[in-house]
């Protein structure tokens, strides 16, 4: 593929760094949105799997079928209900997300210490605030690491939203591997990595600033 060319046109670069940042945004905005609002869905199925323990096997088969079909045939199944938009390619992105997350949720929350949970209870803590003071808090390494492989991972399905017409950085790989032109296929996947590796450490950054023992130690300070 590519022949001789150069790896790298700086003049296509320099001549298209409007579009660069447009689709950058658009990745950006897709991957957010996506991962936001698999959060609180995977959220609300957590809480009813755990609270109600029969139902937990069945959350997870339903969102683990959805993780299992191929991107290109989900995305392609909702074209027709939903068109070439914005909704078609967050239904297929947030399926994605949700097995990924309610078990990660899942494990956070059951990992807190019962012991923990009835000395919070006896200093006056009672639902919700022994949820969102204690027990969500002490989820956060749990969470935060399925944020951060669901992140990641929608990253890498934006792409193949290209097909239809949005995909952010995907269509810049996309028209590179049409044309048989190099710069636009290296700057979609140069950018796409560099794009799940700065969300990665955010997420690592947030994880320390919001565990619990980091929180204590700086209050400390």
């Amino acid at each position: 593929m590519g022949g001789n060319q150069p790896w790298v046109r700086w003049e296509w670069i320099a001549d298209n760094r409007g579009q660069i940042w447009d689709q950058t945004v658009e990745h950006l905005q897709l991957t957010l949105i996506a991962v936001g609002i698999g959060f609180v869905l995977a959220l609300g199925l957590s809480l009813l799997g755990i609270r109600f323990r029969r139902l937990y096997p069945a959350i997870t088969s339903v969102a683990g079928i959805l993780y299992t079909i191929p991107s290109l045939a989900l995305f392609a199944f909702f074209v027709p209900i939903t068109g070439l938009s914005k909704t078609t390619a967050e239904i297929g992105l947030v399926s994605y997300t949700l097995l990924i997350l309610i078990r990660n949720i899942t494990a956070g929350l059951d990992a807190v210490p019962p012991s923990v949970r009835e000395a919070a209870r006896g200093l006056g803590y009672r639902q919700p605030r022994l949820f969102w003071e204690v027990e969500l808090p002490l989820a956060v390494p749990s969470i935060i690491a399925g944020l951060r492989i669901a992140t990641v991972t929608v990253i890498g399905l934006v792409t193949v939203t290209s097909i239809i017409s949005l995909g952010g950085l995907g269509l810049f790989i996309l028209d590179g591997l049409r044309r048989d032109f190099l710069t636009p296929l290296v700057v979609g996947t140069v950018l796409t990595i560099a794009l799940a590796a700065t969300l990665d450490a955010a997420l690592l950054v947030a994880e320390r600033r919001l565990a619990p023992s980091n929180r204590t130690a700086r209050a400390s300070r």
